[in-house]
């Protein structure tokens, strides 16, 4: 998820994400242990594709535990990326950190972002990004060395709010973790903190629909929001802890520049992931945010609203980003923990 939402700051054309190799880009911020190309010589990777309900192509990779017992089945986690960022950010450091931990894992790029099918590329469309979700459990699911009736879900960021919007409807994600959670409709409608007002609102989507004009006319793609392209004297905090992460070294990747299209930038405006929370009770629900995260706010309502099993564990001293892969300060032992009591 970057900074500027749904116009929270003007519409422009999106410069493209630096086209330099990650080894020729300032190193960014690596304290706390940031390792977010983790890989593993316990785990096996493979890439792997699986069709959603709507006949689009999602890519992800599979992560299996190197001395897997193939004589029985195991648990698996389904794991989402930030909003605006590929698999190789963020999701496929936790797919490793607990395929180490024994589960099968399965980290995957969301329809119209990476690798995934979906035109125009980073379209904004909530309900597929949760179809997504279920897509991947349908894959997992058919897996022989998989118990189809323990597969759980980490949703990070943005991701937090898809895979809760997925698992109200899906019954078979047994149980759910979010990190740093963006609620993409609240953040969308009202900003961070109510920041945005219902006039504000209003422009932002007349200025969607106009570009729907221009683009049915045949002009060019236009983006909004995501990480800023590069600092100013007036870039904010919340743009500089993402321009961190998706400019540096420390997290780039050329799949994506983090901008979503300005045409359908607004359907997070009709997205409501926290209302009927309580179709997921009794499954447990884990909200772990930083208790210094701009983004706490999105945790803790959806804390107060569900109404099953839930836990809100604040990881002292940790911002939003610094969850995305400083492994000093993730709570790996939390997540591993959470998931053998409950699934």
């Amino acid at each position: 998820m970057g900074s500027r939402m749904s116009g929270l700051a003007a519409a422009g054309p999106a410069l493209a994400a630096p086209t330099a190799s990650r080894n020729r880009l300032e190193p960014g911020d690596t304290s706390n242990g940031a390792d977010n190309f983790y890989t593993s010589d316990q785990v096996t990777v493979k890439k792997i594709s699986f069709k959603n309900k709507y006949e689009m192509k999602v890519v992800g990779n599979l992560f299996v535990p190197n001395n897997l017992n193939g004589g029985t089945t195991h648990p698996a986690l389904v794991v989402g990326h930030p909003m605006g960022a590929v698999k190789e950010q963020s999701a496929n450091l936790y797919a490793t950190k607990m395929a180490e931990q024994g589960y099968v894992t399965l980290s995957f790029d969301l329809s119209f972002w990476g690798e995934s099918a979906g035109k125009p590329g980073n379209s904004v469309s909530p309900d597929i990004y949760a179809e997504d979700f279920s897509a991947a459990a349908n894959y997992l699911r058919a897996q022989a060395f998989v118990d189809r009736e323990r597969i759980g879900a980490i949703g990070i960021c943005g991701s937090g709010s898809f895979v809760i919007s997925a698992a109200k409807i899906d019954p078979r994600i047994k149980v759910i973790a979010t990190v740093s959670m963006y609620d993409m409709g609240a953040a969308n409608r009202d900003g961070l903190n109510k920041s945005v007002t219902l006039e504000q609102r209003k422009s932002f989507i007349v200025q969607a629909a106009a570009q729907r004009d221009v683009e049915s006319a045949g002009g060019a793609i236009e983006y909004t929001g995501g990480t800023p392209d590069e600092l100013t004297a007036e870039s904010t905090a919340v743009d500089r802890e993402f321009y961190d992460f998706y400019r540096t070294a420390r997290g780039y990747h050329p799949n994506t520049t983090t901008h979503p299209a300005l045409a359908t930038n607004t359907k997070f405006m009709n997205f409501h992931p926290f209302n009927d929370l309580d179709l997921i009770s009794p499954r447990p629900l884990l909200f772990i945010a930083g208790d210094q995260a701009h983004s706490r706010e999105f945790s803790e309502e959806a804390y107060r609203l569900a109404t099953g099993p839930k836990e809100l564990f604040w990881v002292q001293g940790a911002g939003h980003v610094d969850l995305y892969d400083r492994v000093g300060l993730i709570p790996f032992d939390k997540l591993t923990d959470f998931f053998r009591a409950q699934l």
